[in-house]
């Protein structure tokens, strides 16, 4: 029938989609374990299509940030292990309550409260849907860093963005569906954050700088782009003899998909990252012109994001830019550190929530704030706050999220989760329900048993579902 209607124009356009692993998978096949693509597709309605997550890398401290405490005010200065009973930290070197320097304010219809750390941020306080009873496993940055972003403490699993790739597809062809957008601070665990794991190569993040061409070699050597495809061609046919020689190979199947990914990215990427071709208006809102360096970087990373999203970028993640200190692990020194922090990422922030929603697109962009751990209500030393993994901040926005919304609740120091506790195995539950992926059927065989990116753990957060 598409043959012979309209010229045969449907069953050129039927063609075409077929080409298209986000069209062509079907949504009855289930994985085999070791086909290299879940094929499921959506388990049921999709409020997502995308994510982007916004890594604050070291663990931001929710009680100077979205959980005001002011219990913390009247005892500042007093021993806390007369208050409340205090944990091994990982340094052990506890100081005396810390009242938070920065005052908090409620915003918007919602009333959220929002600390004077993110005055842009804040703005936005009826787009967030504020998780304040987040729990880490471990407190040590690599391990909650292998959590936060895998689901397991241990080196070598699949990160999110492989996962959600691997069980949806790419709707994007000439751009990888996992981008890593480096502002200076790989995480402790290094890419392996970002890696595929048992799952097949091509699912892995691909790392993309937020200057310049973003990423390396990006520009053909050969003089013509007919003489550079010939060349592919070649390799190409050379790749087809490896099968028949010694049977099928993800890493070869990888490299042979890498090969042509890369063909394609040539005139994907300079596309993409021409950010001068933004109005003038759009790059002064996302910090572009900042006299602070690092608002900059960030600013550049979150619009090269948005424009990733319109191209079908299917996974996106941020990490923080370099504020010449530390990150967010203010072990000493915090007021400075977060103050440097927060004013790189603040502007931002909010610039791509707002963006996001004039062109329509937060609805099915979900947007997701968190840091690998929060920050202890007492001091390190004098001036700095100890790894806390007993109740933390996280906020989401877009995506079928409620906005303006409250979720959970730490005790009257800020200190443990009190109220509907929410691990990271339900954090994660709860993108892929928005994604329209069930995070119990979405497997990879591996090791004799059925894997996902929740282990045999998670609950989706339904009270944050709009």
């Amino acid at each position: 029938m598409l043959k012979r209607c309209a010229s045969g124009f449907g069953a050129v356009a039927l063609a075409g989609l077929q080409t298209d692993p986000a069209f062509a998978a079907s949504a009855s096949s289930s994985n085999t374990g070791g086909a290299g693509k879940a094929g499921h597709g959506p388990h049921h309605r999709v409020r997502a299509k995308n994510v982007i997550f916004l890594y604050m890398d070291g663990g931001p401290s929710q009680i100077d940030t979205f959980d005001p405490k002011p219990l913390l005010d009247k005892f500042d200065g007093k021993d806390p292990g007369k208050l409340f009973d205090v944990e091994p930290t990982q340094f052990n070197n506890n100081g005396n309550v810390l009242a938070s320097p920065w005052k908090f304010n409620q915003y918007g219809e919602s009333g959220i409260p929002v600390s004077d750390l993110f005055p842009h941020v804040a703005t936005c306080a009826d787009e967030l849907a504020v998780i304040r009873s987040m729990v880490s496993e471990f407190p040590e940055h690599t391990f909650a860093n292998y959590f936060l972003h895998t689901g397991s403490g241990l080196q070598g699993r699949p990160s999110m963005g492989a996962w959600v790739n691997y069980g949806l597809g790419s709707e994007c062809q000439n751009l990888p569906g996992f981008v890593v957008i480096n502002g200076g601070l790989i995480p402790p665990g290094g890419v392996d954050c970002f890696g595929s794991g048992f799952l097949p190569a091509s699912y892995q993040g691909s790392i993309f700088k937020p200057t310049g061409s973003g990423v390396a070699n990006i520009e053909r050597t050969e003089p013509t782009l007919e003489r550079q495809r010939s060349k592919l061609d070649l390799i190409g046919q050379l790749d087809g003899f490896a099968p028949d020689r010694f049977g099928q190979h993800d890493s070869l199947e990888s490299a042979i998909r890498n090969y042509e990914l890369a063909y394609a990215m040539q005139m994907a990427v300079p596309d993409v990252m021409a950010l001068n071709d933004e109005p003038a208006h759009i790059q002064q809102a996302y910090g572009m012109e900042s006299e602070y360096s690092p608002t900059r970087t960030y600013g550049a990373q979150c619009l090269i994001a948005r424009r990733m999203i319109e191209r079908g970028v299917r996974f996106i993640e941020l990490t923080c830019p370099s504020v010449g200190g530390d990150r967010w692990d203010q072990h000493g020194n915090l007021k400075e550190g977060h103050e440097n922090n927060a004013r790189a990422v603040d502007q931002p922030i909010a610039a791509l929530l707002k963006d996001l929603r004039q062109r329509g697109m937060l609805d099915d962009t979900l947007v997701v704030w968190a840091g690998e751990f929060g920050r202890t209500p007492f001091a390190q030393g004098k001036n700095g706050r100890d790894h806390n993994q007993f109740g933390f901040t996280v906020w989401m926005a877009g995506g079928g999220v409620k906005p303006g919304t409250i979720y959970g609740a730490t005790d009257e120091w800020g200190y443990k989760a009190i109220e509907n506790r929410v691990e990271i195995h339900d954090l994660h539950a709860t993108m892929l329900h928005l994604m329209g992926v069930d995070h119990t059927r979405s497997t990879f065989r591996f090791g004799g048993r059925d894997m996902r990116l929740t282990d045999v753990k998670g609950h989706v957060i339904e009270s944050v579902i709009a």
